[in-house]
């Protein structure tokens, strides 16, 4: 008999365990929630687990404080660190995150080095850096979630102007994972045709902002992060490699020369399949895209370097 695969939750707080409610709801493999909290993990755990004779699921899902536990796991999800509070930016949490990334980092180098990484703790693009760095690994075996929410986002707002469905809308958010992000336009299509041509011009820009501005809009209503949409986006990628889908999905990947970039992370499209991130796919963006690409990896670079700075690298 096949051996189910092993999926980790480094952070069992709302987006690890929204996404973890969405891997058990699909079987996509026995689960382990890691958290520092006593009983937050086993708590979620146990609630999850006495949904399955409803459903008829029968993975296994442990809670644990014991970040031995995560051995041999097949996908770790990282979402441990400091969430957003109102007035705070993602460059806020740097410093107290970049510490917890290391110490994650180092646990996962101890016991689960072949497991592929998929990093969402903010700021993203610096602290997907710090994993990498700290684990060692291989670029296609470490991943941020950032694209894969903001092109969600922004399907939403599109879907609402148009009154259409979500799913006649495609669309690709690229860059860092902030205010700075990237909506790509001309590959934005709805119903097939360009979004530009069904928007005019101003009306575009506003919704454009309030994809930029996503995450804190919710931070502002709720007090805290987003975790429904941010928890399905994340497992919308653990299903792409689980599942060896090799699906092209926005992602924050390493890049070492794709696009004009090397040795950092930015979202661009990439093949997430058994493999990681089997390969990159590089598009052909307008003129007017290309310099908000780089002015967005730039500031990637500035969180960076301000980090580096902070651990005194």
């Amino acid at each position: 008999m096949a051996t189910r695969k092993k999926i980790a939750f480094i952070g069992a707080g709302n987006v690890g365990a929204t996404c973890a409610h969405l891997c058990f709801l699909r079987s996509l493999g026995d689960i382990v929630l890691y958290d520092i909290i006593d009983g937050l993990p086993q708590g979620k755990a146990l609630d999850m687990l006495e949904s399955a004779p409803v459903l008829g699921i029968d993975v296994s899902v442990i809670g644990t404080t014991e970040i031995k536990d995560i051995a041999g796991a097949d996908c770790i999800v990282v979402t441990s660190g400091s969430p957003r509070k109102p007035g705070m930016s993602r460059d806020d949490l740097l410093k107290t995150n970049a510490a917890v990334m290391n110490t994650v980092g180092q646990a996962i180098k101890q016991h689960a080095p072949n497991a592929f990484i998929i990093a969402v703790t903010n700021p993203l693009d610096a602290m997907v850096t710090q994993l990498k760095r700290v684990t060692g690994l291989p670029k296609g075996r470490i991943v941020g979630q950032a694209g894969v929410l903001d092109s969600a986002r922004y399907r939403t707002f599109l879907a609402a102007e148009l009154d259409v469905s979500v799913s006649s809308v495609n669309a690709m958010v690229l860059g860092g994972h902030g205010d700075d992000m990237v909506p790509v336009r001309s590959y934005t299509t709805v119903g097939g045709q360009p979004v530009d041509k069904l928007i005019k011009g101003p009306r575009l820009e506003e919704i454009e902002l309030r994809t930029r501005n996503g995450g804190a809009e919710i931070v502002n209503l709720m007090k805290t992060s987003s975790y429904y949409a941010a928890g399905t986006a994340v497992f919308r990628m653990v299903e792409a490699f689980i599942l060896d889908r090799k699906e092209v999905l926005p992602a924050a990947a390493y890049l070492e020369g794709e696009y004009g970039v090397d040795g950092l992370f930015a979202g661009v499209p990439v093949v997430i399949g058994g493999g990681g991130v089997e390969r990159i796919v590089q598009i052909d963006l307008t003129a007017a895209e290309k310099k908000a690409f780089e002015s967005s990896v730039a500031h990637v670079r500035e969180l960076v370097d301000a980090m580096d700075k902070v651990l005194g690298a």
